[in-house]
């Protein structure tokens, strides 16, 4: 039995949906809550090994569309699970939802770090994504967060939305400073099938504007103090997501909820995306035994996401093998698009925003 110290849990309620979202999410009716979160509790109780657990993850959809009194439920469910000390929780929010009353139920439950879709200050994008927040509210709500005593915070910001200039990025980056959080994570807008923005026909910005803006975050961010720790995140010291660096190594990890996806004892799975199929309790859609082969892939496309790499050492310990008896990475470092220092193998720096270009190496 594989040592599993994490959890992700799908709430995927939404009071509005956002044009660029294509995770599982359905419209918030009240009349599938009870009966999503009694399948929710069977879930947990069939598959979950009683494992110490060190990251809970509450994603959606939007998990702050729940009511007081379904937020309740959901957390006398959580305490099935039994914590490590030094355990993260995060709880993702929307801005519009956040008052003392939730906030305050948060903090009693043992949420212990917040993330908040911003994504953008400026009303015109804000619209456009279809975010229902205000810059002033934006302001006002973070701080009432750390009034009442979070001081673990991440905040998304995307980029790259059709007819965005680099002066409103910038804007944008300048006033999630003036938010002093310790936590940024940056997206450049991809536009999925199965949402709005796909359905509307919309299309990216030009590349060069792309990666011009990825620079200005990544110059400004690093300017004041954050460590680029993986592609898209960057974090003040010690405040790196340590449930998304479970995902990047490569572990396990149960996933609960409708649309979730886990990796349990050599099996890739992912539920239902059936709201009908899960509150009946067949919540398996898909599963897959992974062979040493993929684990293999999974090991480079996720840890070479990380701008610190693969160690070397825990490598040969997970594989019996060294890193160098794989033929691409001795061609990649010869090119220069990696670099071996000391206990690790990573990216070069200047080829991070090209990483998809180096990551298809380690395909099979």
């Amino acid at each position: 039995m594989s040592n599993i110290d994490s959890v992700y849990i799908h709430i995927p309620f939404c009071k509005t949906i956002c044009s660029y979202c294509d995770f599982c999410k359905i419209f918030y009716d009240k009349k599938y809550i009870k009966d999503y979160l009694d399948s929710l509790a069977q879930e947990i109780k069939t598959y979950y090994k009683d494992h110490i657990i060190k990251t809970i993850y509450i994603g959606g959809g939007t998990p702050s569309s729940l009511s007081i009194e379904e937020l309740n439920r959901l957390f006398e469910i959580i305490r099935t699970f039994k914590l490590a000390e030094d355990f993260e929780f995060t709880f993702e929010i929307n801005i519009e939802h956040i008052n003392e009353e939730i906030l305050a139920l948060l903090y009693q439950n043992k949420v212990n770090r917040l993330s908040i879709g911003v994504q953008t200050f400026n009303p015109k994008h804000l619209q456009f994504l279809n975010r229902n927040h205000q810059k002033e509210e934006v302001i006002k709500n973070i701080n009432i967060a750390k009034g009442l005593g979070f001081t673990n915070i991440n905040i998304d910001l995307i980029y790259a939305i059709p007819n965005q200039t680099k002066e409103e990025l910038l804007d944008d980056i300048n006033m999630f400073l003036k938010l002093d959080v310790n936590h940024i994570s940056t997206y450049s807008l991809i536009i999925e099938p199965r949402t709005i923005l796909y359905v509307n026909k919309v299309e990216y910005i030009d590349d060069e504007l792309d990666y011009a803006m990825y620079k200005i975050i990544n110059d400004k961010l690093t300017q004041h103090g954050f460590n680029q720790y993986e592609i898209s995140n960057y974090s003040k010291p010690g405040y790196e997501s340590k449930h998304n660096l479970q995902y990047w190594n490569n572990s396990e990890y149960y996933g609960f909820g409708m649309g979730a996806s886990g990796y349990v004892n050599n099996v890739r799975y992912t539920n239902t995306l059936n709201i009908n199929k899960y509150i009946k309790n067949c919540f398996r859609d898909l599963e897959e035994v992974v062979d040493s082969n993929t684990k293999l892939e999974n090991e480079f496309l996720l840890g070479f996401r990380k701008t610190k790499g693969i160690n070397k050492q825990e490598f040969y310990q997970k594989y019996g093998i060294t890193i160098y008896e794989i033929p691409q990475i001795y061609k990649l470092i010869k090119e220069g698009k990696l670099i071996d220092k000391k206990t690790n193998i990573f990216i070069n720096p200047k080829y991070l925003y090209l990483s998809n270009e180096i990551l298809i190496n380690f395909m099979v």
